[in-house]
């Protein structure tokens, strides 16, 4: 027996990398009990790179008492069966974004998760990287003032080929375009720092650069809940891919938060700067990012399991910026300005 916690992942595809390899560096703090997939395929092409127990079998995780907590890594429009069939066996749960394919099943999956007591942390990790909570920091402290304007760029590249695997950018597994996969986690972060959006004016549409059965492509202006006026655009079109950029106009200074450096431009003339630039996975290879990020939320959902307590991305955090890019599309098909609910 082990006095650390013992968690399973489920879904060894793509998105898994960074997981494993905070898993690996936090193996003095959680042990891994099983790895899951249904295709051997996949469980053979993950144990030639992580030295984890590997299992087809889902019954082996749900039945087993001593494991206390789930990762579940698996397409969107898996997550509320699994979340349902989890959180019932009592076992806390860490859910790759999104929440699922449709915010109406999103709330249903927390509503899950609240009602068996289980914590519910979402994989929204850019929160987690230094620059972001340096400048989380600056805005608590004053530094920037006011916030009296945003803009905020996604300017991601996906080849075709990207598109051309069966499911990707619909919305039948993964609940939309580049709104819902890719630029999620940047109007996450944005969304932690200025507070919530009132209204949207957007257009979204698919590129000349893809085949593919969702939107490609967004571009919004907004207004605060504070009233300042702000501009989004997101893409996956955008070759060869760039940094995202958050930049937070204030009454007394202005910051760039850009590829894991934030910037700081005081009105005074002073300029100051922390970080260190990184890729971001915001070209041809999806997963071309560090993974301290990764290792920090983690770290934290077993902090709130210890300590019992929310984890800092909860389900109903995650909803914020689902029903956010809910607002989006829906002002872009409406082709009018949407009031979004306080």
């Amino acid at each position: 027996m082990t006095d650390r916690p013992r968690i399973a992942i489920l879904g060894l595809g793509m998105a898994v990398r960074p997981h494993a390899r905070s898993l690996v560096d936090l193996s003095a703090r959680v042990e891994v009990a099983w790895a899951f997939s249904r295709s051997e395929q996949r469980r053979h092409a993950f144990s030639e790179k992580f030295d984890f127990p590997l299992t087809g079998d889902l019954s082996r995780i749900l039945d087993d008492p001593s494991i206390q907590a789930v990762m579940i890594l698996t397409p969107p429009n898996s997550h509320l069966e699994l979340v349902e069939r989890f959180a019932a066996a009592g076992k806390h749960i860490l859910l790759e974004k999104p929440l699922e394919r449709s915010t109406g099943r999103a709330v249903r999956l927390v509503e899950a998760a609240e009602a068996a007591g289980v914590r519910l942390g979402v994989v929204l990790q850019h929160r987690f990287r230094a620059a972001s909570d340096h400048l989380r920091g600056l805005i608590a402290s004053g530094t920037l003032g006011e916030l009296a304007a945003v803009h905020v760029t996604c300017p991601w590249w996906r080849p075709q080929s990207y598109y051309d695997e069966p499911g990707r950018g619909t919305l039948e597994r993964d609940g939309g375009g580049v709104l819902i996969t890719q630029a999620i986690h940047t109007l996450d972060l944005m969304l932690s720092l200025t507070g919530p959006v009132a209204e949207v004016a957007a257009i979204a549409d698919t590129t000349a650069l893809h085949r593919m059965a969702t939107e490609d492509f967004v571009g919004a202006g907004l207004r605060f809940t504070n009233g300042a006026p702000g501009a989004l655009m997101a893409t996956t079109a955008a070759y060869p891919g760039m940094p995202e950029r958050i930049e937070l106009i204030g009454t007394k200074a202005s910051a760039v938060l850009a590829a894991g450096v934030v910037t700081v431009h005081h009105q005074d003339g002073r300029r100051d700067s922390m970080g260190e630039e990184q890729s971001t996975g915001g070209g041809a290879d999806p997963m071309d990012f560090p993974h301290d990020a990764h290792r920090a939320l983690i770290t934290d959902f077993l902090d709130a399991i210890t300590q019992d307590r929310e984890p800092r991305v909860s389900g109903r955090e995650a909803l914020k910026v689902h029903r956010f890019v809910d607002a989006l599309l829906q002002a872009s098909a409406e082709k009018r300005t949407v009031h979004l609910k306080s």
